[in-house]
């Protein structure tokens, strides 16, 4: 039937045969099962890790960018004001 999805970059198949020809393509053996939307799929070797090299884990976040550091600008565009006395009457 084909892929189901691809989680970390490796392949979701809907059959057991299709996720141990990707584990022998790709240096290992085996299969394990993931759920997808509702459905069982097979991943080829006989764990996550072993698949794309990253254990899974559904409670951890996902990995971003930090933020931008802050940084002092000293030639800075300072701000005026201005001001204004006021005119006598």
């Amino acid at each position: 039937m084909g892929v189901l999805t691809t989680i970390a970059g490796v392949p979701l198949y809907s059959t057991t045969q299709e996720a141990k020809r990707w584990a022998a393509a790709n240096s290992c053996s085996g299969y394990h099962i993931h759920n997808f939307q509702g459905q069982t799929g097979f991943m080829g070797c006989t764990n996550h890790q072993q698949a794309s090299g990253m254990p899974i884990n559904s409670n951890a976040p996902t990995p971003q960018a930090s933020p931008p550091t802050p940084q002092n600008n000293p030639s800075g565009g300072g701000g005026g004001g201005g001001g204004g006395g006021g005119g006598g009457y």
